[in-house]
């Protein structure tokens, strides 16, 4: 194993589904959707990552999630397309972060150092450059790379970061990517082989 994949494989992600802003600010959970499941766990796994948490309280949202992970993972899928499978093999299905977060603890027996994305700047963002180095350098700690569904995650996931990464930037002034294209793009940025 060379150095980048044992620094890979003490990061994962997680996609938080609640709680989550809407276009009006208000919190709200959303829909687990088929797309974020299987385009983020083939990202992920792609970059050598550890797990893709999905993460929502909501009981119909996780037995959907559950039917469609099986289904590749078990099911006739698994035999269909292999690929799929070892992809979708990375995906857990948890109530909250604090549930992820515990799990990551108890596995590596350090807390997991949360990393926070969104489509706005934060006074605290910092560089995709920057933070691969410190992910490099840190061979004591998991990270958990989280993104938000819906308008974005919640003040409070950026107050309790450790990091948060600096916005992705087109040249004009819309910036709202469907979260699994902003996953992909910063997991390239920070593991992508250059």
């Amino acid at each position: 194993m060379t150095r980048g994949e044992c620094i890979r494989s003490a990061v994962s992600v997680a996609l938080v589904h609640y709680p989550v802003y809407d276009k009006n600010r208000q919190v709200v959970a959303t829909a687990v959707t088929n797309l974020d499941i299987h385009d983020i766990s083939r990202s992920a796994r792609t970059f050598g990552l550890n797990r893709y948490y999905l993460v929502t309280p909501v009981e119909g949202q996780q037995e959907l999630a559950g039917r469609i992970v099986r289904h590749w993972r078990e099911g006739w899928g698994a035999s269909y397309n292999p690929k799929r499978k070892a992809a979708l093999d990375l995906v857990r299905i948890s109530n909250s972060i604090e549930e992820v977060l515990e799990e990551l603890g108890n596995e590596y027996g350090a807390p997991a150092r949360l990393v926070t994305t969104g489509a706005r700047q934060h006074p605290r963002s910092i560089g995709y450059e920057q933070m691969a180095s410190i992910m490099a350098h840190d061979r004591e700690n998991p990270y958990l790379i989280v993104f938000g569904t819906g308008w974005g995650l919640t003040e409070d996931f950026f107050d309790r970061a450790d990091f948060v990464l600096e916005p992705i930037r087109g040249p004009g002034e819309y910036n709202h990517l469907s979260v699994r294209s902003a996953a992909a793009i910063i997991m390239d940025r920070l593991f992508g082989v250059r």
